[in-house]
């Protein structure tokens, strides 16, 4: 076996990230992709790192959970946030690309790479270390198979629901106007103001619409950050105006005042030509979404670019299956990374991605795998990741709560307590890279 040649399996986000690590610490790389030969109900093209969901990465503020784990990733060399970067698009304090250019460019600095081969077919068999499987939510079901008869346990699933997204040119901006919460950052949302009665009118509709059948939709184990809007309604009729559809913050131009409820439309593309509806994931059949979401303000003549739809993601049990760093015990050098190991969001996969390139690196050069100190976000979710309660374990996204307590009470309310959180976490980690010699000085990256 070739030492210096890796295999990284699935070209999503978490193995673009790993193939370009390793490559950058010297490694060949074969990087399987099955698509287009093997289309997933999800994915548009057949470019690498296509984000299906949301085209935002969450806010960059330090004091929130996913701007502290870029802050992180960056201080990490972090590849993909770099061309992120490159291709952003309005979204106030969130960092949101044009999802296009975004894959594309991705695609094309991979393809670039002399040490990168990339193999388009399907894998069907978990192959031998060292190896990074980053198949994804819709990993196929041939190595689904193989990594459970390798692993000797059970993979666990949920349905993810995906947003629809409207043409600008068709939403009445008499009606909605373009804002962002509380004024901050620039104006980067379309809002649609709904008064009670509209409100009460569209949850009726919500709760009388037909969805997809052929699942046992009530029992599914829905991962919370990613709930279906009409689930959601199911929880009470006041539930969407303090989830997604909560106006405060806004102010109604027309108005002066605050409206019962808001929908918000975030830019999916640099030429702000396509509009996703924020948080309104769903499983209602396309007929009716026409139906439903054209009862919003603004919306009434709306063109849907992509209707909002529903399919399968998989994971992994990690407390059962997998080590702390994400490996197979046993089979040194063969790594899981990404969101079918248990994180759930785009900056959690790409973390995941990073930090398993270079334990594979480690591993190669006999060294220990490494995880970082859990005051740290990135350290915090993998110790969740291992010390959950395997017979309750669902997938997480970057939050405080996973780092530690700090030791010293911060008053003067959760800002403060949060940039403490972050302070502390970023001193952590570049110390913790520093001395590993990971990362990046001056934009270089080090190569130990």
């Amino acid at each position: 076996m070739d030492k210096r040649r890796v295999t990284v399996v699935g070209g999503g986000l978490a193995g673009s990230e790993a193939a370009w690590q390793l490559a950058r610490l010297g490694y060949d790389v074969d990087l399987y992709e099955m698509r287009p030969a093997q289309p997933t109900p999800a994915h548009q093209t057949d470019r690498l790192a296509e984000i299906v969901c949301t085209n935002s990465f969450k806010s960059e503020n330090l004091d929130t959970p996913h701007g502290l784990l870029k802050a992180e990733m960056r201080t990490l060399g972090c590849f993909l946030l770099e061309v992120a970067d490159e291709y952003r698009v309005p979204a106030g304090s969130a960092l949101a690309v044009d999802r296009h250019l975004f894959a594309s460019a991705v695609t094309e600095h991979l393809e670039a790479e002399p040490r990168i081969r990339i193999v388009r077919e399907e894998l069907t068999e978990l192959p031998r270390a060292p190896a990074i499987v980053a198949t994804g939510p819709l990993t196929s079901d041939a190595l689904s198979e193989s990594i459970r008869a390798r692993l000797g346990v059970d993979g666990l699933s949920f349905f993810d629901a995906i947003a629809p997204i409207f043409s600008r040119d068709s939403i009445d901006e008499n009606v909605a106007w373009l804002a962002s919460r509380y004024g901050k950052g620039e104006a980067a949302y379309l809002n649609c103001p709904l008064d009670e009665a509209t409100y009460e009118a569209f949850i009726d509709a919500l709760l009388s619409a037909d969805v997809h059948e052929g699942h046992d939709w009530e029992n599914v184990p829905y991962f919370e950050g990613c709930l279906p809007i009409e689930v959601m309604a199911r929880r009470g009729r006041d539930t969407l105006r303090f989830g997604p559809m909560r106006p405060v913050g806004l102010e109604d131009p027309t108005t002066g005042r605050r409206a019962h409820a808001v929908v918000q439309l975030r830019a999916e593309d640099r030429q702000g030509r396509m509009w996703n509806l924020v948080g309104f994931q769903t499983r209602i059949r396309r007929g009716e979404q026409e139906q439903v979401f054209r009862m919003i303000p603004g919306l009434e003549e709306a063109e849907f670019l992509r209707y909002g739809s529903i399919h399968r993601n998989a994971y992994l049990c990690f407390p059962r299956a997998l080590e702390s760093h994400g490996g197979v015990s046993g089979e040194s050098g063969l790594l899981f990374a990404g969101q079918i190991t248990g994180v759930e969001g785009y900056t959690e996969s790409i973390a995941s991605g990073l930090l398993a390139a270079h334990n594979v690196d480690r591993i190669q050069r006999g060294q220990d795998p490494i995880v970082p100190p859990t005051t740290t976000m990135l350290g915090g979710l993998y110790r969740h990741l291992r010390e959950a309660d395997p017979d309750h374990f669902q997938p997480m996204n970057a939050n405080f709560g996973l780092v530690d307590a700090l030791e010293v009470r911060v008053r003067g309310g959760r800002k403060r307590r949060r940039a403490a959180y972050s302070e502390r976490a970023m001193a952590d980690i570049r110390a913790w890279a520093a001395e590993l010699g990971l990362g990046s000085q001056d934009g270089v990256q080090v190569v130990p």
